[in-house]
């Protein structure tokens, strides 16, 4: 690590990497994860923030992304996985920001996913912005295809995307975000924002750093933004990773101070 890359930002990062004090309320595994960036207007994610946030930028930018994923063996503590509970697909648009304490974390606009129970529960414990959709993913000769259509709308969002390109300069080799980095800034993430009542809530997640490869996505959708408010981006990412796996546990939300 380059001591000069290590800002307060970076340090910020860092310490929401240690093991959280709450609770830990449940256990999963994510999968597949893809994560597509854009960036954004800090003034115009700003509008979108409640009080008590504040838009965490890069490079003078704010980003927002778009991550469909896999989530399998999702349990609370002490209970085993249920068949056709427990194994879902999820498609959320965040973006990042910082709360009055300077600590960074997501803002989620949206989480779809696969599993009304998930949802239910999702909304009703955690205040985040789920919706049931009608999702499948499906992986053939290396290339993951994710489409969701969420519950009220009629046109499917698709994305496809192969992680390890051929042309890759380490084909099969995974590596962690780098400190001082834009892809650091972008995914190493542990800690949650939502806001009920007044009042912004935050949650943390553990898990080892992401194991990232590039990856070559031959079929994107930028409709989630307008099903969230925002104009659509029109354009390419700026940013794209995929990560293959991590372990994840899920502490117990609590209300932000002030």
């Amino acid at each position: 690590m380059d001591p000069g890359l290590v800002n307060d930002g970076v340090k910020r990062q860092l310490r929401e990497r240690q093991y959280p004090a709450a609770p830990m309320v449940m256990r999963q595994r994510w999968l597949d994860l893809l994560f597509l960036h854009w960036r954004w207007d800090p003034a115009e994610v700003q509008r979108t923030l409640p009080p008590g946030l504040t838009v965490d930028t890069w490079d003078g930018n704010a980003w927002i992304g778009v991550v469909p994923f896999a989530m399998r063996g999702v349990r609370p503590r002490f209970c085993p996985s249920v068949p056709g509970v427990s194994h879902l697909l999820e498609l959320n648009l965040r973006t990042y920001v910082l709360d009055r304490a300077g600590r960074p974390g997501v803002w989620f606009y949206s989480l779809d996913a696969s599993q009304p129970l998930a949802v239910w529960a999702a909304r009703a414990f955690f205040a985040l912005h789920y919706y049931h959709a009608r999702m499948e993913l499906s992986v053939a000769d290396g290339e993951c295809r994710f489409v969701s259509c969420r519950a009220g709308t009629a046109q499917p969002l698709r994305y496809h995307y192969r992680p390890e390109p051929a042309h890759s300069r380490n084909p099969g080799h995974s590596h962690e975000a780098m400190p001082g980095t834009l892809e650091f800034f972008l995914v190493e993430r542990y800690r949650l924002f939502a806001f009920r009542r007044g009042r912004v809530l935050t949650g943390r997640v553990y898990h080892r750093p992401y194991p990232l490869t590039a990856v070559e996505t031959s079929v994107w959708n930028d409709g989630l933004f307008a099903l969230d408010g925002f104009n659509r981006p029109n354009r390419p990412p700026d940013h794209q990773i995929y990560a293959s796996q991590v372990e994840v546990s899920i502490f117990a939300p609590e209300a932000v101070p002030g």
